[in-house]
């Protein structure tokens, strides 16, 4: 075995991050209102940091190659790394960055997000050195930067938790304890969206009309506080409707398209006690609330055969003592 070889085998660390669903609260988020966003551990990303020497190389699906060469697309990524690098007083040298993400990018699911954190906890374990919350959220926010422009800072919030989170800018951060068991199905439409997008264009509805897109989204206000109140009341029959009533809000704002209402309107009429898209909409994924796990299992298969392109059941369950 070669010198280099022994090396880079003994010097690995290995990050890891779970994904993020908004359960209500999209875009009325943006401009001041609460909104609920729950960790999605089935889908998630590891990072891989090994010696190699020369330049810092990224390893991954989209992109192999030294950080200075990468897309466009990477560069929020890379401004990430380098500021971790900084940050640890580490040379931005002899480091091979291997990405695995099973996250589907451009589905409201926080991929962005959840690789900057694999990443960055990769590069901190690398390093040996203990890091705060606050050092997280403050390195990933420079990839969010670049991926969502004026991000509301609930992704990487949410991927840092166990529990539901309650985010509104400028308050402290609540964490939500159900008090009954929530059984969901997420359903990708099989295309991306666009946040960054999505955002811009509410925000010139609001300039069109303001009066009007203001009442939408604080009636959007409304519903997440009334969302809260259900999962803390163990109520998935008052949790379901909250859902629905958030999606009418949505599609009067433009960001729900017919591919969207296709699998939210099926999922209904198949028994969902709720049903809305999930993050910013145009494209990405859906969430439903079944009744029970059996239910839950059951709408997964039909909304496979409808036609989504992936479906994930997963329950949110009340904590056992």
């Amino acid at each position: 075995m070669s010198i280099e070889k022994a090396t880079t085998s003994v010097q690995t660390a290995i990050g890891v991050a779970h994904s993020k669903l908004i359960l209500i609260g999209e875009h009325a988020v943006v401009h001041g209102q609460p909104a609920i966003s729950l960790p999605f551990p089935l889908v998630g990303v590891e990072a891989i940091v090994d010696y190699v020497p020369g330049s810092v190389k990224i390893d991954s699906t989209f992109y192999h190659g030294p950080i200075e060469s990468a897309p466009e697309s990477l560069h929020g990524l890379t401004s990430s790394i380098k500021a971790t690098l900084e940050h640890l007083d580490m040379p931005c040298e002899d480091l091979l960055i291997r990405i695995k993400s099973s996250v589907p990018p451009g589905k409201g699911l926080g991929s962005s997000a959840s690789v900057a954190i694999a990443v960055i906890r990769s590069l901190f374990s690398y390093a040996e050195a203990n890091y705060t919350m606050g050092d997280i959220l403050r390195l990933a926010d420079i990839s969010e930067k670049h991926a969502h422009g004026e991000p509301s800072g609930i992704d990487t919030l949410t991927i840092t938790s166990e529990l539901p989170i309650w985010y509104k800018k400028e308050e402290p951060i609540d964490l939500i304890e159900p008090q009954g068991d929530f059984h969901f199905i997420v359903a990708d439409s099989g295309r991306t969206g666009d946040t960054r997008l999505a955002v811009e264009s509410v925000r010139k509805l609001i300039k069109s009309a303001p009066k009007r897109i203001q009442a939408k989204l604080e009636r959007i206000g409304e519903l997440t506080h009334r969302a809260r109140n259900a999962l803390e009341t163990a109520s998935k029959q008052l949790l379901g409707q909250m859902l629905n009533e958030a999606q009418k809000e949505l599609e009067a704002l433009g960001v729900s398209d017919a591919g969207l209402n296709r699998l939210i309107y099926f999922a209904r009429q198949e028994g969902a006690l709720g049903a809305k898209l999930t993050g910013g909409g145009n494209g990405g994924c859906v969430i439903a609330l079944a009744e029970n796990e059996m239910h839950s299992k059951k709408l997964c298969e039909k909304l496979k055969k409808f036609g989504a392109h992936a479906v994930w059941s997963f329950s949110l369950r009340k904590k056992r003592d």
